[in-house]
């Protein structure tokens, strides 16, 4: 680490001390599970921990996000970023929010790295904000954040995501999550209804549904960028089997490494619609959804986490950077404020099967040393 970092050892040693805190308070916001933009309680327990160590804390109006802030010598501040909403999705036959996504983990790893900085850093050369962020899975979190201000001043941002076993293994951490751009669109079909006996006075829109599938395997993007479109979602016809529907809808799931890459998917994938609803005779309305974009590499803020996980784990256990189609609202941050310099560490926890599986399950002692590379690096960022 920096040698302008006058002393680690105080911290991630009360970050070690702090074992059974750190799991208890997992355990507890596991146990809150809010949805996107309903994160009240989550929110609320959040801040009486940091305002109980004397942090001060913002609140914003209209939203359950928040900062707190460890203030420098300077105004210039350095940012740890954690998401604190839940998933809505079946879980043994219920449909309840559910941390599926490990966000209850990010905001357990942001709060102690915020009380270990408090307690035991003196007065750092930057200020540090730590950001409470809502929303992050109906990918509108990170964009409420920074109408409200979150990013003033911030030159540097730091954050933070579990990885499954297969990507990051236990024990280990990247220094950067690369995420492809995801998005998604919602359509209608609308044919023409007619008697099962009789097709050829009809327009079949499941039949439409089929060509459209069709049409988009066989798109191809110019640049050599992976990606997908599929369609995830289709609802047609009714409780008559005899009857040809007229009406369907549809969901597509599109999804890019590179953001150029998701323009290009976005421009092919309208085309195939709408050469669809010519050559099937029937109309096609879609309206797209909220993109994520790609992540951008930034080279200074992966060294500074390379050197923070090697400081904590050892330098053989630092994992190459993380590449990986899922999508994130954290890149939202540096895409519309370019000169913050910004990485998302990866960290190893055995989680398995994947994310998003309703019983997604990691090892929780991976939240002590996710803690302390946090704590490092947010301290080596505001002396460097």
């Amino acid at each position: 680490m920096s040698k302008r970092v006058k002393d680690l050892h105080k911290p991630l040693a009360y970050l070690d001390e702090q074992r059974e805190n750190i799991l208890q308070t997992y355990q507890e916001l596991h146990a809150l599970a809010e949805p996107s933009w309903q994160e009240e309680k989550t929110a609320a327990y959040l801040r009486s921990k940091l305002l109980d160590a004397g942090i001060p804390v913002k609140r914003f109006d209209g939203h359950h996000g928040f900062i707190a802030e460890i203030t420098g010598e300077t105004d210039e501040v350095v940012a740890l970023r954690a998401d604190m909403d839940a998933l809505v999705q079946e879980v043994d036959g219920v449909v309840k929010p559910n941390h599926s996504c490990g966000h209850d983990a990010h905001s357990t790893l942001a709060c102690y790295s915020a009380l270990a900085i408090a307690q035991c850093v003196e007065k750092p050369q930057k200020t540090i904000r730590f950001l409470f962020q809502p929303a992050e899975e109906k990918l509108g979190g990170a964009l409420q954040m920074m109408k409200d201000g979150a990013l003033e001043n911030v030159t540097k941002l730091l954050g933070v995501h579990l990885r499954p076993e297969n990507e990051v293994p236990y024990g280990k951490a990247a220094p950067a999550i690369l995420h492809g751009s995801s998005t998604s669109l919602t359509g209608t079909i609308t044919g023409l209804q007619a008697h099962g006996a009789r097709p050829a006075f009809g327009r079949n829109v499941i039949e439409a549904a089929s060509f459209l599938v069709q049409a988009l395997q066989n798109i191809r993007l110019e640049a050599s960028c992976p990606y997908s479109v599929k369609m995830t979602q289709l609802q047609a016809g009714g409780d008559t089997s005899n009857v040809i529907p007229d009406r369907g809808t549809f969901t597509l799931d599109l999804r890019a490494q590179t953001n150029q890459g998701m323009d290009e998917l976005r421009k092919k994938t309208e085309h195939a619609m709408k050469q669809t609803a010519e050559l099937m005779g029937v109309g096609i309305e879609w309206s797209w959804r909220g993109i994520a974009p790609a992540a951008t590499a930034n080279a200074d803020m992966i060294a500074t986490a390379q050197k923070a996980i090697a400081h904590v784990l050892g330098s053989e256990n630092v994992s190459d950077v993380c590449v990986t189609p899922g999508g994130e609202d954290f890149h939202f941050y540096s895409l519309h404020q370019p000169s913050v310099a910004s990485t998302m560490i990866g960290l190893g926890c055995g989680l398995k099967p994947v994310l998003h599986h309703p019983q997604m399950s990691f090892d929780t002692e991976a939240l002590v040393y996710g803690a302390k590379i946090l704590t490092a690096a947010i301290v080596e960022a505001a002396h460097s």
